[in-house]
């Protein structure tokens, strides 16, 4: 900690991350123990998250997210939209297909960006709010392999055909896991393949936006 800093802050926010990490909360020792300070201190902290309604315990004392950080996501989604506009924009016009940038919403992929090309005759229809589950689709599937870190293996992204809509494509790449967003840039084409020169495209462009989230 430097002298800029406050320590107590620091470790409310490390009490967020912790039960964001975890589905099933997490008891005051237990995070006493994984912030290294006295349960006490611990005790001050979830107090005043409570009142914020950052966090929640239940009925038998472990603390998990409250429904207040809800509020707060909300608002980060066009921050987050506003700075992947231009990487999409230029993903969009370079392909001729639809770009989206998608994030996680629980078990859900949720697009929160979409830039359509402005040059083609006819491309695919693909909507800000459009959600579908993580496992069909490349922008979820590129998302879940992410998680399971299987990408190191792989060529960095997903591509599918037919998945969401019939006779459509798709490409995707997941975020770096250090943009500390859980999501993908990928694209949506009328195509029965996706062409080989798209796959590294995406993977490009997710890390544009990477940067610019930065």
């Amino acid at each position: 900690m430097t002298t800029e800093t406050s320590q107590t802050l620091d470790r409310g926010l490390r009490v967020l991350k912790l039960l964001a990490e975890t589905d099933h909360g997490l008891t005051v020792t237990e995070l006493s123990r994984r912030l290294g300070v006295n349960r006490t201190v611990v005790y001050r902290l979830i107090a005043t998250l409570e009142q914020h309604s950052l966090v929640r315990r239940d009925a038998g004392g472990r603390a998990r997210v409250g429904i207040g950080v809800l509020g707060l996501g909300r608002q980060v989604h066009p921050l987050v939209r506003d700075a992947a506009l231009p990487a999409l924009r230029a993903l969009a016009e370079e392909l001729g297909a639809t770009a989206h940038l998608t994030v996680v919403d629980g078990t859900d992929a949720l697009a929160i960006a979409v830039v359509e090309p402005s040059w083609t005759d006819y491309h695919v229809a693909y909507r800000t709010g459009f959600r579908h589950p993580l496992e069909r689709g490349a922008a979820g599937r590129a998302i879940l392999t992410r998680r399971c870190k299987d990408i190191d293996n792989e060529d960095g992204f997903v591509a599918t055909h037919g998945e969401l809509e019939a006779g459509a494509s798709g490409a995707a790449a997941p975020l770096p896991a250090a943009c500390g967003i859980e999501g993908s840039v990928g694209v949506v084409m009328l195509s029965d393949t996706v062409p080989p020169e798209v796959g590294p495209r995406v993977v490009r462009a997710a890390r544009e936006v990477a940067e610019a989230l930065r």
